[in-house]
């Protein structure tokens, strides 16, 4: 923001000179009608709309931006209704990290600026331009997605019998041009559609259904499944046929369960799809998950931790060598948390090996192992395998056994940082479990750096969430003292097209840091019960899951529902 003495009208008479007396006519009726100066002298003439974006652009020291050949990013435009965005005279211009680029007519507006970042999650960096630039930048985006799959399937409704797919078909996965051609194949197009439509709703996966008279399309948005617009059942076999050729798999093959995965290109961005294959009597259904590299936190300060996690996890990453465990239920996000630790980790002097079952994003730099048991690779095997690749950093995906668990404590005591997850309710959990698993006390307590464990939870959309008063009852009901809450703001959800009309959009994570200090190694020597050594870890400042989740509710992020649904009392 400006810092020097000039004011706006100084730098305007700078670029655009204005006699004294019309300058000072058009004060005095901007005076008398209210109208600010700068609207009037525009509407009179006396300076276009252009002299003054440049003048405010020097006042306020950001800099001024032509749209008159700037092609929009739509990626960019669906973070919020493009309706909004013409309400709020803004059009997104780029984004870097978590900086994002807004071109605006008024930068002024510190409610606008407010919004944005609220919406859209990032620093705002605000440049100017001409409103009416800013409105046909808008008005040149075609907002309905590109032959959606409804209209691909009303077309197709009078069409004859689907040619079958051959090994020629296949194509190097660029989707946006694909769904362009109206030439290709109706089952191309139909399968390129639905992958499409999950990636514009934010999906994590897409289920494909064989039931006896219809098939069942359903995406999976924010641990939710939704029901969509679906294709007809004798469409079914073509359809499957279609993604196996692109997953590279048998398509005679029927009977029996398939796993296989691929890339496509779509929206300005490359995604891996996994994909699973599960024969049913009414057909084999199709799971696809959605593993899109670019949604990763890069580094631990984008988890969103508060501050004390945040110093705890890093503290245990910056050591040479220990263990850190991630726990909590299937789908919690555990192996996100990780791949962002690696990725803090992530330089040339450390060697970095993980066995995963399976490998789910593929990271630059990183030498990843993927589990076949049908060949004898477990992660006890690929373990021992790994031990003697000089690693520096070690990631376990899972330790479900004894004999895991007992060669990763051991790496962890011979020199390496080892990184894995468990299935456990709590942070204190993982301490007795892998005690349950065989391992001593005493080993334990001299290798684990820090266990950690975390739930997602749904947050509101920020373009239609609702003000509400403390729902006193829904807080005794649970035990959680209304005074806590005093003076916080409660919100619930409406519902809109940003969002799909659910009221939630995108997901964030709560966290429970346990870190391993002297204290607790001292009680993990003597007492091995979960609860005594939960009650130390809170008396050192430990956040339990409800408290982090309701922090989280504190902050407006989210509704009290929805931490109590993903939580449980401790």
């Amino acid at each position: 923001m400006n810092t020097h003495s000039k004011s706006l009208m100084d730098c305007l008479k700078e670029i655009r000179p204005i006699e004294a007396e019309i300058y000072f006519e058009a004060e005095k009726e901007a005076e008398q009608t209210h109208m600010p100066l700068e609207q009037l002298l525009i509407k009179q003439g006396l300076v276009s709309d252009t002299d003054m974006a440049l003048a405010t652009a020097q006042y306020l020291e950001i800099p001024p931006l032509s749209l008159a050949t700037f092609t929009p990013d739509s990626s960019l435009i669906d973070l919020q209704p493009k309706e909004k965005w013409k309400e709020l005279k803004a059009l997104p211009i780029s984004k870097l990290g978590t900086r994002l680029t807004v071109a605006m007519a008024d930068p002024f507006n510190i409610l606008t600026r407010d919004i944005i970042s609220s919406v859209t999650d990032m620093e705002l960096v605000p440049v100017i331009a001409l409103e009416k630039e800013i409105e046909e930048s808008l008005d040149s985006i075609n907002s309905e997605p590109t032959l959606a799959l409804e209209d691909i399937l009303r077309d197709m409704a009078e069409e004859g019998e689907v040619e079958e797919l051959g090994k020629e078909s296949l194509d190097d996965g660029n989707l946006d041009d694909m769904l362009e051609n109206a030439g290709e194949a109706p089952v191309i197009r139909i399968v390129n559609s639905i992958l499409i439509e999950a990636l514009r709703k934010g999906a994590s996966d897409i289920h494909i259904e064989p039931m006896e008279k219809t098939v069942r399309l359903r995406n999976r948005v924010d641990g939710v499944l939704f029901e969509i617009p679906s294709p007809p059942k004798n469409l079914q076999n073509a359809i499957i046929s279609r993604l196996k050729i692109m997953a590279d798999l048998d398509i005679a093959e029927r009977r029996v369960p398939q796993d296989g995965r691929f890339k496509i290109k779509a929206l300005n961005k490359e995604v891996d799809i996994r994909m699973s294959i599960l024969p049913t009597i009414h057909g084999e259904k199709i799971v696809m998950r959605i593993l899109d590299k670019t949604a990763l936190a890069p580094n631990l300060g984008a988890l969103g931790l508060d501050q004390l996690s945040l110093d705890n996890f890093a503290y245990a990453l910056a050591q040479p060598y220990g263990m850190i465990l991630v726990t909590g239920p299937t789908g919690s996000g555990k192996t996100t948390t990780l791949y962002s630790a690696l990725q803090e980790l992530n330089v040339v002097g450390t060697n970095i090996i993980t066995t995963e079952n399976p490998v789910e994003y593929q990271l630059d730099g990183i030498n990843q192992v993927q589990i076949n048991p049908t060949v004898g690779l477990n992660f006890a095997s690929a373990l021992r395998s790994i031990l003697r690749q000089d690693p520096d950093v070690l990631m376990v995906g899972e330790i479900r056994d004894g004999e895991t668990a007992t060669i990763a404590v051991e790496a962890a005591l011979t020199g390496h940082l080892v990184l894995s997850t468990l299935h456990t309710n709590d942070a204190a959990g993982a301490i007795a479990r892998l005690i349950d698993m065989g391992i001593e006390p005493f080993m334990l307590a001299s290798s684990l750096l820090l266990t950690q464990a975390q739930r997602l939870f749904r947050k509101l959309c920020p373009v239609c969430k609702k003000e509400i008063d403390i729902p006193i009852e829904t807080l005794k009901k649970n035990r959680i003292d209304p005074a806590l809450m005093a003076d916080s703001q409660f919100y619930q959800t409406a519902g809109c097209p940003k969002c799909n009309n659910i009221g939630y959009k995108g997901r964030g994570g709560i966290m429970e840091i346990l870190l391993v200090d002297e204290v607790l190694r001292k009680t993990i020597l003597n007492n091995t019960e979960a609860d005594a050594i939960a009650r130390i870890a809170i008396e050192n400042g430990m956040k339990t899951l409800r408290e982090a989740g309701l922090d989280r509710v504190k902050s407006g992020l989210t509704t009290i529902e929805e931490i109590l649904r993903v939580t449980s009392e401790h």
